[in-house]
């Protein structure tokens, strides 16, 4: 259905419990999966598709295989061992397997006799006495009665406990044959024109639907026309709901505050330290954002250590000057203290009172820096998700800092906006990531904020050398660790853990402390992991960066937020159990002073294939865009962007990485549909984003 010939109708559809054998108790189940109205099926889109359009003999099925057979049940019986089983031995003309269930009724049981003709589908796996299929989809047939194949490839739909596939194979039927019909194609035809995909309708129904003759390769890899009309529809309504929600916030007012004056004068003539080009031209771009009577929504990103705390003092200190407060969360406590060390050194010999608030801080110390928010008397404050729990109040919150966005769900972060809002003004916005971001992803996801990007580093600053050596040589490590305390460096050693685990096969980090300070005589060794109390923390971090400790074992804890220069080499325990992200900001910990840096990423064999590939990518580049490129390909889009707690910003079709290419001509198309304001954008935003539109400008 064209879009071009009249205004489409507004999207409507009956409930799910129109249905019949949908109750109250399913209808629950179903939400789960998103689905509330007939027409959310038609966009509930398969996850995988099985090829039952042929019947094997049973001789030909192996192992891993997925297989559709059919045969006579020879005997069946309860089984009692670690767990009760129901077995049936299924026989064709060539040869015989076991079906297996562990969850069965009497009912089930008893139509599962010997001498029962059954339809099978499953996975086939080696069992103890042959091959065997676990839980089978089946159906029973009548002797003489053919078995029935399908003439298209069987879809299967995410699913929730309490919903079988069968039953979303005919809801998604009953919506195709009833609901397709009446629903409106919202993007106007002569948009799609050039890109060569079928309508929505046609789309619809294959992918749904295929047909027998289609390579099944097609439609898994996204790479077939409908699968890219369908992702093309989503990135689109995504951009486009991006884009009116910075409008929205466009519409509410902000208090503007003074980018040039003597406080942000007398910082950068203290600092010991020539901006780059790069601090100077973010600075620029916040500083014209905080001029404005709008509120600023703006991302800043750069690599690990390329000077982004700089830029976000400068803001500090433009809202301050302005007579405004400023708020400044990080994602853990470690991270918000080294902001509260590094801005103190900086802000409070000009003056500035500032404020801490963590999770871990007596009552009594909680009242006194509440108290002075609320009153004004504290100009920053600094902390955890603390800064938005009930009970916190500012009296005139200016300027909200959310560092490492991506730690956050997205409603926290509107959690800390909201503390500044009244409705009609609402605090101006500065998130920030070490994480850089793709462009593809960039251009959907952030199309509500503008975008600085620090490129360039500090002048010094040198490349880490990374190497990858397996656990067995870990002496030879060792070695390499008092060489460089002996020279006079420092070294970082990190395990994924704090105490010893029988589930999990990884170097923890207290009985390597203990395993290294008996190695390295001479040297002290430090431990330092997430349990230890801030006033511990403080104690072994002082102790480190004045250079009494050689070594410092940990945990995670410090893979933002700790400079010690004199640390040049940084070992990573089980590298291989650790995202990209993490890895490189853990080696970001290293190569901030004059010495040339090492990371020694140690690994268990052996590798699995994606684990490779991380290690290889941490070895081939130091390059934060390319590593967060790569990324992006192994994890997705929604654990980067710290949404997929939420259940509200996730794709249901596009892949950014596949589907990347798609981001330019959807802008294109955005543009063009935004400016005519027609009422397929409200729709085509409500279709494929819903809810989740209201986090767009946090």
């Amino acid at each position: 259905m064209p879009a071009d010939s009249a205004s489409p109708p507004v999207e409507a559809s009956p409930k799910l419990t129109t249905l019949t054998g949908i109750g109250p108790a399913i209808a629950g189940k179903l939400e789960r999966l998103g689905l509330r109205t007939v027409r959310d099926l038609l966009f509930l889109l398969p996850i995988r598709y099985e090829d039952r359009t042929r019947i094997r003999p049973i001789i030909e099925v192996r192992p891993g295989q997925r297989a559709q057979i059919e045969g006579m049940i020879a005997h069946a019986r309860v089984i009692m061992g670690r767990r009760r089983s129901l077995l049936c031995a299924l026989r064709d003309e060539t040869a015989e397997i076991t079906l297996r269930f562990f969850h069965f009724t009497r009912q089930q049981q008893s139509g599962l006799s010997a001498g029962t003709r059954l339809l099978c589908y499953g996975d086939v796996r080696q069992g103890p006495r042959g091959y065997e299929i676990v839980h089978p989809e089946y159906r029973r047939l009548r002797e003489s009665e053919p078995a029935p194949v399908q003439d298209r490839l069987t879809p299967v739909y995410p699913s929730t406990e309490g919903v079988t596939q069968p039953r979303l194979r005919k809801l998604t039927d009953h919506a195709l044959a009833n609901a397709l019909d009446d629903l409106p194609d919202l993007i106007p035809a002569r948009f799609m024109a050039g890109l060569g995909y079928p309508d929505l309708h046609d789309a619809l129904r294959t992918v749904h639907r295929p047909p027998k003759a289609m390579a099944l390769e097609t439609l898994l890899s996204g790479q077939h026309p409908a699968r890219k009309r369908m992702a093309f529809e989503e990135i689109l309504a995504w951009h486009m709901g991006l884009r009116r929600m910075r409008e929205a916030g466009q519409q509410r007012e902000a208090i503007p505050l003074t980018a040039h004056g003597p406080l942000r004068e007398r910082f950068l003539r203290r600092l010991p330290f020539e901006l780059t080009p790069g601090q100077r031209q973010a600075i620029e771009q916040v500083d014209a954002d905080l001029v404005r009577d709008v509120p600023m929504m703006r991302l800043l990103q750069g690599d690990v250590g390329c000077g982004k705390t700089v830029v976000i003092a400068g803001a500090v200190l433009a809202a301050i000057q302005s007579g405004r407060q400023a708020a400044i969360m990080a994602p853990t406590e470690l991270l918000a203290e080294q902001h509260m060390r590094t801005l103190s050194d900086w802000l409070a010999p000009l003056g500035v009172r500032l404020a801490w608030l963590a999770g871990g801080m007596s009552r009594s110390e909680r009242r006194v820096f509440e108290a002075e928010l609320a009153g004004g008397d504290a100009q920053l404050a600094i902390g955890t998700h603390a800064l938005f729990q009930e009970g916190v109040r500012y009296r005139s919150l200016g300027l909200v800092v959310v560092d490492e966005q991506h730690r956050f769900g997205v409603h926290q972060r509107l959690s800390l906006v909201e503390k500044g809002s009244d409705g009609r003004q609402a605090p101006h916005q500065l998130v920030t990531t070490a994480t850089p971001i793709p462009r593809s992803l960039a251009m959907t996801f952030y199309a509500g904020l503008d975008i600085s990007a620090i490129r360039d580093m500090p002048p010094g600053r040198q490349p880490v050398n990374t190497a990858l050596i397996s656990q067995e040589r870990r002496h030879e490590v060792i070695e390499r660790v008092a060489a460089a305390c002996r020279a006079g460096r420092q070294a970082y050693w990190v395990c994924p853990l704090i105490e010893e685990s029988d589930y999990i096969e990884s170097q923890a980090a207290e009985p390597t402390q203990r395993e290294l300070s008996e190695a390295l005589p001479g040297i002290r060794v430090g431990l330092l992991h997430g349990r230890a109390t801030p006033r511990e923390r403080d104690r072994v971090m002082g102790e480190f960066a004045a250079g009494t400790l050689g070594v410092l074992v940990a945990t995670t804890v410090i893979e933002v937020g700790v400079d010690i220069p004199r640390a040049s080499l940084m070992i990573v325990e089980n590298a291989e159990r650790l995202g990209l992200a993490q890895l490189h900001q853990l080696r970001g910990r290293v190569g901030r002073g004059a010495e040339k840096s090492h990371c020694v990423l140690m690994y268990r064999s052996p590798l699995g294939e994606m684990a490779r590939e991380r290690l290889n990518t941490m070895r081939n580049t130091n390059d934060g865009f390319e590593i967060a490129r790569k990324d992006l390909e192994l994890r997705g889009a929604g654990e980067i962007l710290g949404v997929r707690q939420t259940g509200a910003l996730q794709f249901r079709v596009a892949d950014l990485v596949r589907d990347g290419a798609l981001a330019e001509p959807a802008q294109r198309v955005a543009d063009e549909m935004l400016r005519t304001n027609g009422p397929e954008v409200e729709q085509l935003i409500r279709r494929w984003v819903g809810e989740g539109g209201r986090y767009a400008g946090v």
